[in-house]
């Protein structure tokens, strides 16, 4: 009877880590984070009594509303790939206006809510410049219309239910609109560009037809550079074709006047091009010349008078009015660690409302985009507050010469993930904190016990939860024996580094790489990947892992390359190389020097490779592996697959022992007409293998074809390019191919008619999994190909194995032509996949899971057991007990097999999955504009014991044995003397 007690209270204590998950849990394994990515457009709204908030688009295609307080988003909504928004706007006091897709789709979204109220769809021929246009007075009881011009179509629409009044089509009319007015109480709108590039348009148009009223042009000989900025109603400016002449024009009574002004009279010293930036200041305009901002003021008879010259690193934000006939505009210089917030008025550049001082992280870099909102104060003066737009990407609100919050929606543009471990706990505590921690202890399990026995009231349940964050570890700056506790080293779209603690998410440290910043070397720089550089093992603790950056200064594959390396525990720079010869691929050869610093090869765009780094041991390292030095390169616009070997060294005007030519040891090549390139996937590296054997059905063994040379490559026709449904099945279909990347040879191919692209793809041990659209079917459908080494088939004989004629010994080489064999099964898949991941486990024991990213934000396990091609509809005894599914044509999808619950990550653009040091367990980051962590035992935890179990229950289930035992024993002793004595 005891046992039976002692069995049914420990399953009850360990059915809830089994079957689901608790609320008071969220959080335990997982996190969650949320942001917008770099802000383009922003507009306030604090007029009303209630929440103050700030609506914004980013670059990441977000439109959102935060709350001007904390920084909080209110709602926010990420719009597709394709649709990014070109302005916003709001009306009616309650709608947030934005224009998106190059001036196609117009929306109103509830302010309050974010729910969208109306979403219009604008026709036009041409593309052109989108502008949005939100009368001033625009009122709830009056439906003024909205003006927008894209596409080259001038349109009306209602404000309240987003109907076209009317559209007016000015590319028939050969103008290129720039600039809209709509003088405040007039008929007529004033629409103004340029017909080519010597010709200025302006236009008058009816507000309430669209009628065409006037159309006048005029030509300058200089011709225009298509910049042109309003500095009043009827005045305007624009540069010559040359960047050195500033034209005045001017339209009045029908009439364009120029008026043209030297820059050169204007700045002394001037040289280069000068570049007009969008200031809509009246009577002033800026523009941007030799790494300096110049402010001119128009003035009397159209004369231009310089009013100031400030660094270029300044910023300047739109103008706003503050007054009937006042506007003021905020700008910010740098000034060491500090920037400088001036708040000025159009009017008189000599009275400033606003100047402070904030002090500024050096590792956010430049002020990039400043936006101004004011407020009045206790005194009926004018207050302002200043959102700002940084290099890294992050949003601060400043006020008061104070930061009043900040975001870091850098991480919402994360190109590549790394990992690093972290240092090892120094072993000694206080007694202060034994005690502590023995107060903590007590205190934890009495309310644990009270939680179990449901007599814990919500403050006590909330506290039980505060206290399994805390006592879990999860946050400790160390690593744990578990390996549980990572760095998460990223890199974002604005160069900048950030080391995120695995246990709750937090920036650790970041920094913002000089190489991939801004520079006269590098124009506009870019990163591309970061590489593990220094992994210390166990005897050499004393030294910090470290990580190299690879970057380019341009898009072009011909640009010359960036390269930084970086501490992982600090943050600090070690070393950099700024410009040096272009990097096309970047090679992590499986060799470490004496230091622990991997080697690397850096392909440049003419073939060549360079050493790195650049030592003498790694000279000697390469000279003793030169011929064992493999890798291929993938020209997908020409349909081209080469392998590539080390040669000899570069002969270049000055000697360089680091570089290598190297020459074409392969190639294959499809023929244009017949087949595209769309996908190429391999293997992970460092992924663990347990086994090379698999034990099939009644005692048959199998050998993997395990090869880190191994190549998937997915072709479609070229018809098949375009989006699903743009060609009939018989125009298009898909052909995979396994390829060995040391010998060329392919290994597999397998054509699916009538199927389409995109191909996402995963490769892991011996297997692929890849997903595709197939039209006949009007389905998506997942394929797995298994492949397996048939030269190992005679070691099943166990008298070879016995008297030593087996072949387990004889050495194995991708020069041999392999016997394979392959296994293929295709399912049916009900959703749309953006990406494709494996779990990774330190030892490779642990069952596959695949993680694959679903088209709404999700990430979905999915068993690899599912995938197996073995599966069959009616499955024997022994293959049952082996594990197979029975065959189905459709994969299933369970609720819970969703690894990120109920929660969403916006965007979703990438899946990595770490091996922690416990088999069971494996650590995946999922990113996108949010971020997302957890851990996932795709086997369960078969070799721990969860976070959450209750030892206080154990506790008492085992003096509950006790006392049960105790009990019996007495009773038993009782009835044994009851028995002697009858």
């Amino acid at each position: 009877m005891a046992i039976k007690v002692f069995l049914l209270l420990l399953f009850l204590s360990c059915s809830h880590s089994v079957f689901s998950i608790y609320q008071d849990q969220v959080g335990l394994m997982d996190w969650h984070q949320q942001y917008i990515g770099k802000v383009k457009h922003a507009v306030f709204h604090t007029q009303k009594a209630g929440r103050k908030r700030v609506v914004v688009s980013t670059e990441e295609n977000v439109i959102a509303s935060l709350d001007l307080r904390s920084g909080k988003i209110f709602w926010r909504h990420v719009l597709g790939a394709d649709d990014a928004v070109d302005e916003i706007d709001i009306a009616l006091g309650k709608y947030v206006i934005t224009l998106s897709s190059e001036g196609s789709i117009l929306r109103a979204w509830n302010l309050p809510d974010g729910q969208m109220v109306w979403e219009t769809f604008l026709s036009g021929s041409s593309p052109s410049k989108s502008i949005l246009f939100v009368p001033a007075n625009l009122r709830g009881d009056k439906d003024n219309p909205i003006l927008v011009y894209g596409n080259g179509c001038l349109h009306a629409v209602s404000s309240i239910d987003g109907e076209v009044v009317w559209n007016k089509e000015l590319t028939v009319e050969g103008i290129d609109v720039q600039e809209l007015i709509h003088p405040l109480g007039s008929d007529v709108i004033y629409a103004v560009g340029f017909g080519g590039l010597y010709q200025f348009d302006s236009c008058q148009l009816n507000a309430k037809n669209g009628e065409l009223l006037r159309h006048e042009k005029a030509e300058f000989p200089g011709g225009f550079s298509g910049e042109i900025s309003s500095v009043s109603s009827d005045t305007f400016v624009a540069s010559d074709a040359a960047h050195s002449i500033l034209v005045l024009i001017s339209v009045r009574d029908g009439a364009i006047n120029f008026q043209q002004t030297y820059i050169s009279d204007l700045v002394q010293d001037f040289s280069g091009t000068a570049v007009l930036l969008p200031s809509k200041l009246t009577g002033i305009f800026s523009i941007k010349i030799d790494g300096f901002v110049v402010f001119v003021k128009v003035i009397d008879e159209g004369k231009l008078e310089l009013v100031d010259k400030i660094d270029h690193g300044a910023a300047v934000s739109d103008a706003l009015p503050i007054s009937e006939g006042q506007q003021a505009f905020a700008l910010i210089q740098h000034e060491g660690n500090k920037i400088q917030l001036t708040v000025k008025t159009g009017h008189d550049w000599d009275d400033d409302l606003v100047k402070e001082g904030i002090k500024m992280d050096c590792e956010r870099g430049l002020v990039h985009k400043v936006f101004i909102n004011n407020y009045i104060r206790r005194d009926m003066s004018h207050g302002f507050r200043a959102l700002i737009v940084m290099e890294d990407h992050s949003l601060l609100l400043v006020q008061q010469g104070e930061i009043v919050w900040s975001r870091e929606d850098g991480l919402a543009s994360i190109i590549d993930v790394t990992t690093s471990e972290l240092p090892v706990e120094k072993h000694g505590v206080s007694v202060a904190k034994v005690e502590q921690n023995l107060f903590e202890w007590l205190k934890g399990h009495v309310l644990k016990i009270k939680g179990t026995l449901m007599l814990a009231s919500p403050d006590e349940v909330a506290e039980i939860q505060r206290i399994r964050l805390k006592s879990s570890e999860k946050s400790k700056m160390t690593r744990d024996h578990n390996g549980f506790r990572k760095l998460l080293i990223v890199l974002t779209r604005a160069g900048k580094l950030f080391a995120l603690h695995t246990g709750d998410g937090r920036v650790v440290w970041s920094l913002l790489l000089n190489p991939l910043r801004e520079s006269e070397e590098c124009s506009s720089p870019i990163g591309l990947k970061i590489y593990q550089w220094q992994v210390p093992h166990h005897h050499a603790m004393d030294e910090n892992p470290s990580v190299l950056v690879v970057g380019r200064c341009a898009h072009g594959l011909d640009a010359p390359g960036v390269l930084s390396v970086v501490d992982a525990y600090t943050g600090k720079e070690i070393n950099s190389l700024g410009a040096v010869h272009s990097i096309v691929e970047v090679i992590p050869l499986p060799f470490t020097d004496s230091t622990e610093q991997r080697l690397h090869l850096l392909i440049d765009a003419n073939q060549r490779a360079h050493l790195f780094p650049k030592t003498h041991e790694a000279i000697s390292i390469i000279q003793r592996e030169f011929a064992n030095i493999y890798w291929y390169s993938v020209e997908a616009d020409n349909g081209i697959i080469r392998g590539h070997v080390l040669k000899d060294n570069c002969i270049l005007e000055v000697s360089d022992e680091y570089c290598f030519n190297t020459r074409d040891l392969w190639s294959i090549v499809f023929p244009s007409e017949s087949e595209k390139i769309i996908a190429t996937v391999t293997r992970k590296s460092n992924e663990a293998v347990h086994t090379q054997a698999k034990v099939m059905a009644e005692q048959d063994v199998m050998y993997k074809y395990v090869s880190k040379n191994l190549l998937f490559v997915a072709n479609v026709l070229p018809k098949g390019i375009g989006k699903i449904g743009s060609v009939t099945p018989e125009e298009s279909w898909l052909v995979v191919y396994l390829i060995d990347t040391v010998t060329g040879r392919i290994l597999h191919r397998m054509t699916h008619h009538g199927s389409q692209g995109p191909v996402h793809a995963v490769l892991s041990e011996n297997w692929v999994v890849y997903h595709y659209f197939n039209l006949k079917a009007h389905r998506y459908e997942m394929s797995v190909i298994e492949i397996y080494d048939q030269s190992r088939a005679d070691n099943k004989d166990i008298w070879k194995l016995v008297l030593g004629k087996h072949n387990l010994t004889s050495p194995i080489s991708s020069y041999s032509r392999p016997e394979v064999i392959t296994k293929t099964q295709s399912y049916f898949f009900t959703h749309t996949v953006k990406t494709i991941a494996v779990t990774s486990t330190a030892k490779g024991i642990t069952s596959k899971q695949l993680l694959i990213g679903t088209i709404g934000d999700q990430v979905l396990a999915l068993d690899k057991r599912f995938l197996d091609p073995r599966r069959t509809v009616n499955p024997s005894q022994v293959e049952k007990e082996e594990g197979i599914i029975p065959l189905t044509d459709s994969l299933p999808i369970m609720p819970q097999s969703y690894v990120t619950h109920i929660l969403k990550v916006e965007g979703l653009r990438g899946i990595v999955t770490v091996p922690a040091k416990l088999e069971s367990t494996a650590l995946v980051f999922t990113y996108g504009v949010d971020l997302f962590f957890t851990r996932i035992a795709p086997s369960r935890t078969y070799d721990s014991l969860t976070e959450d179990f209750s030892y206080a229950l154990l506790l008492i289930t085992i003096v509950a044995l006790l006392a049960a035992i105790f009990v019996t024993w007495v009773w038993s002793e009782r009835k044994e003397l009851q028995e002697k004595w009858r």
